[in-house]
Parts: C-alpha cells; sequence; structure tokens
C-alpha cells in the first residue's frame, strides 16, 4: 500500500498541544487572505496576505468594518444573502466585487465562517478570501471565445458537425440541421459511409491514423428519391483529458469535424453544361457525317453515267480508228475530262473522319447520356422507356462522340418509328448485357417494324422507308453501320421480332480497335 503524509492536528505524537505561536505564524504566513471580525464584522486581525491583496496596512484596516472593501456593484441581494447565511451560524461562500486602497477593483472568492462560544453565540467571524479577478478574465475570455465560435459555425453556409471517435454527434449547426430534414437522421453517419466506400483503404488508413481527408465529392440519395452531391473534408482534432487522473498521466481524445457543402444545383449545372456541350458535338458530327456520306453517294451516282459515256466513247473511237469520220467523239472525250476533274473535286470535297483519339468508353455511361439527349423528344412522344444497363463490365476501346451518335441515331429512329403507330403501345427498350467477349445491346421499339426483305437494304446509303414527303436523307442507319465497322462490331435488325422493331449492337471488349475508315 502506498503512504501518505499524516494529516496535521493540535498535538504532537506524544500528545502534546501545539505551541499556539504556530498557528499564529501559519495564520500570519498563509498565501490567503485571513481576517478575522468581531459579530459586527469590525476587523480585528489580518494577516500579511490580506494587506498585499487590498492595499491596507495593518494600522488601516484594524478597527474598521469589513465593508471598507465593498464596492456598489455587487448586488444588495448578496450581502442580504450573506448575513442571512452566518446569522444562522452557516459558513458562506460566494464572489464579492472588492476595492482596493487605490480604488482598483478586483473579483474576491470569500469565505466567511461564524466562530461560536460556548455558550452557542456567535463571538467573531473568520474571512478566508482570494483573488480570482484573472481567473474569472480567463473564464469569461474562454466563454466568449467559445460563443463566438458557436456563433460563426451557426452562421456558415456549410454544415458543420463534430463527432466523438465512435461517430456520435456532439455537435452541428443549423445547416447540418436542415439536412437532416432532407436526409433523415444523422446525414454524417451516411455521408462518412459514403467517402468509406468511395476511398476504400485509403479512407480507413487515414481514418485509423487520424489524418485528415480533402474535399471529396459524393452522392446519397435523398427522401425524394432525387440524389444529392456533396463536397465533404474531415479534419481532425485532439483534445487533453481534464480529469485528475490526467494530471501526470496525460490522455487524449480525438474528435472528428465534418464539413458538408450541398453541390448538388452545381453539379446540376455542370451535368446540364456537359450534356448540352455533347449536343452540339454530335450535331456538329452528326452534319459533317451527313456531308460526306451525302457528297459520297453524289460521287458514286455520278460515276455510273460516266462510266457509261466512257464505255460509248471507247466505241466510238474504236470506229474511228477503223476510218469512221466522227467529230463528236473528241467533243464527247473532252465532255468526259471535264467531268471526271468535277468529280475528283467533289471527292477533295469530302471532310475528313473525326480524328478522335481512341480511350476506354462505358457503354452504360455513353447510353444514359444519349437517353438523357433525347429525353425531351421521349416525353413529347408519350414514350415510356424501359433501360437495362450491363450489369458486368461495359467497358470497350472505342470513340466517345462516335458512339454516342451511333446510339442517337437508333434511338431517333426509334423514336420516330413509334410515332408512325398512333395511338398504339408506346415503347422503347434498351438493354445492355455483357458477354464473353464483346458488350450486346438491344434498342426494341413498338413500331410498325421493318419489312424482312428490306433488313439490309435499310442500311445503305440514301435508302429510306419514310418517304420523300419527309425529307428523309436515309443516311441515319448508313452511319450507324458505318461507326459499328469502324469499331470492329457487327449491327443488324431481328427478324424473329415482330412487335415492332429491335436492333442488336455488338461491340468487342478487344483493347486495339483501328479507326473508322
Amino acid at each position: 500500500m502506498s503512504k501518505h503524509p499524516a494529516a496535521p492536528n493540535n498535538t504532537t505524537d506524544t500528545g502534546e498541544a501545539l505551541p499556539s505561536h504556530l498557528f499564529r505564524k501559519a495564520v500570519e504566513q498563509a498565501a490567503l487572505a485571513i481576517s478575522i471580525t468581531d459579530a459586527r464584522a469590525n476587523i480585528l486581525y489580518a494577516n500579511g496576505a490580506f494587506q498585499r491583496i487590498t492595499g491596507y496596512g495593518q494600522e488601516e484596516v484594524i478597527g474598521h468594518n469589513e465593508s471598507v472593501l465593498s464596492y456598489r456593484v455587487t448586488p444588495k441581494l448578496v450581502y442580504e444573502t450573506l448575513w442571512a447565511q452566518i446569522q444562522r451560524q452557516r459558513p458562506w461562500n460566494g464572489l464579492l466585487v472588492n476595492k482596493r486602497k487605490d480604488g482598483s477593483r478586483y473579483l474576491a472568492d470569500v469565505t466567511i465562517t461564524p466562530v461560536v462560544g460556548e455558550e452557542g453565540n456567535t463571538t467573531h467571524y473568520l474571512g478566508m478570501h482570494r483573488d480570482v479577478t484573472e481567473v474569472h478574465r480567463l473564464e469569461r475570455q474562454v466563454q466568449n471565445q467559445k460563443t463566438l465560435i458557436e456563433s460563426v459555425v451557426d452562421a456558415a453556409q456549410v454544415a458543420i458537425v463534430l463527432l466523438d471517435e465512435q461517430e456520435r454527434v456532439l455537435l452541428d449547426n443549423q445547416e447540418y440541421k436542415k439536412l437532416i430534414g432532407d436526409l433523415g437522421k444523422e446525414p454524417a453517419v451516411k455521408l462518412l459511409a459514403a467517402l468509406r466506400a468511395q476511398m476504400g483503404d485509403a479512407f480507413t488508413k487515414a481514418y485509423d491514423k487520424h489524418r485528415n481527408i480533402a474535399a471529396r465529392e459524393v452522392s446519397i440519395d435523398s427522401r425524394n428519391r432525387s440524389t444529392r452531391w456533396f463536397s465533404c473534408a474531415v479534419s481532425w482534432f485532439e483534445e487533453h483529458a481534464v480529469g485528475a487522473d490526467a494530471f501526470y498521466e496525460p490522455a487524449h481524445r480525438h474528435y472528428l469535424l465534418l464539413t458538408i457543402q450541398d453541390i448538388s444545383e452545381l453539379k446540376r449545372q455542370q451535368e446540364a453544361l456537359r450534356i448540352n456541350s455533347l449536343h452540339a458535338l454530335l450535331s456538329e458530327q452528326e452534319r459533317i457525317q451527313g456531308l460526306r456520306e451525302t457528297l459520297a453517294g453524289a460521287v458514286y451516282q455520278l460515276e455510273g453515267p460516266l462510266n457509261m459515256l466512257s464505255a460509248v466513247a471507247n466505241m466510238m473511237e474504236r470506229r474511228r480508228d477503223a476510218g469512221s469520220d466522227l467529230p463528236a467523239a473528241s467533243a464527247l472525250e473532252e465532255a468526259m475530262q471535264k467531268s471526271r476533274e468535277v468529280l475528283e473535286t467533289l471527292r477533295a470535297c469530302i471532310p475528313d473522319h473525326n480524328n478522335e483519339a481512341m480511350q476506354s468508353v462505358d457503354i452504360n455511361e455513353v447510353l444514359a447520356d444519349v437517353l438523357k439527349l433525347t429525353t425531351a423528344n421521349l416525353l413529347g412522344a408519350g414514350i415510356v422507356v424501359d433501360w437495362t444497363p450491363a450489369s458486368g463490365s461495359a467497358v470497350i476501346s472505342g470513340h466517345p462522340a462516335e458512339l454516342s451518335n451511333l446510339f442517337k441515331q437508333l434511338i431517333s429512329n426509334a423514336i420516330e418509328a413509334v410515332n408512325e403507330r398512333r395511338g398504339a403501345q408506346r415503347e422503347l427498350r434498351i438493354t445492355c448485357t455483357s458477354r464473353a467477349d464483346h458488350i450486346e445491346i438491344f434498342v426494341e421499339d413498338s413500331g410498325p417494324g421493318i419489312a424482312e426483305e428490306l433488313r439490309y437494304k435499310v442500311f445503305q446509303p440514301f435508302f429510306t422507308t419514310k418517304g420523300a414527303s419527309k425529307k428523309h436523307l436515309g443516311l441515319g442507319l448508313a452511319m450507324a453501320q458505318e461507326i459499328v465497322t469502324g469499331h470492329n462490331g457487327t449491327i443488324d435488325i431481328d427478324p424473329a421480332y415482330h412487335a415492332g422493331c429491335r436492333v442488336r449492337v455488338q461491340l468487342p471488349f478487344a483493347a486495339g480497335v483501328s479507326h473508322a475508315q
């Protein structure tokens, strides 16, 4: 067992009483201001500490009332409570604002104890007090800083929440309370779980070692099923334990400060900007592709008659070699030469292919973007969309813009097909499935379908089943086929599907894919 020093008493080990002058010296040399008054509070004795604190000398206080130290800012009720307590022969402890000899004020922590005689009457009062002005100043300063910090935190435009190591909320602000209404109880726990899922082992290591985590974007679903985006940052703070046990053996507690900024509107704006940019890119690519197909088709159409004229010119040349005089042969040859020059000029006007670099493309994301692009048209046509993304990997190597244009063409064709069947079922189904070596996409519509004899013809340039009155050039599926071919894939129309039209696209997972020509 540990040994503790024995408490002092008024007898020695031999039972003899301690000398009275020892008590006097102890009181005189005490660091606590001590005074003794009579029953009317007139000072009979004051020790050295009393004189140092108050500024009054021994001769200036002896015989004077303790009220010489009183200052007017102390409420009258405090003195009334003080006297009521000590007159009942009970000690009183409290704070008084006292005045020194030089007029300066200080806050005194005062204890007054009645001294009761043998007859049971109060004969004297023992007063002890210490100057706690600096302690009070520091306490108020800490309180003021705490109030200021809480006010600033509460007025912040971002949600702020303080949690302990068990992720229990200790402090939050008004913005965080608003999140509780939107996301349910304890959004901080949900956001930390989302960060943990997003960062994986990196989050666990940072969390376990109490390292800060810079702002990261995470998303969670709100109560109305909409996706909310937040920028979250994690900071750690260390607190030293204040218990007596920790005086010689310091202990620490760690607290997590999570700052949460709602960036949902910013993400919506960014997404709208991205979709608009994609729409502009696809429109430009579609325009250039259409121009290429138109010019290539025109060259192809002109080459047929020119070849026939070339055959006629060869026949006339042979007859002229046989002795026949054919003056028209020279004119025909000159016309053909001019025609060939015009064809070469047309070929030179055909725009080059898009030189977009090959990169990893997630077909699920491409289809999701295309559906966003065509949302207005789908809603306007009253078409119900059933979209099933691939559950496995849907990443291939390809040209993102070209692939987006491919599915935009297929979905636009499906919308027009559904519009042709008025009053009937209006559905569009898109299914993406991961196969062993390729990704397979079905685009099905509830339109009138395509006759079996036209399954291959619809992919030819300038062929259309919609009629000239609808101003269709018949280039949509031709462009789609060129894009698929450029990605080493296949595209066809399922002849066994009779509820409308089903287009199947297969794209390989191979990393190296040649550029579309």
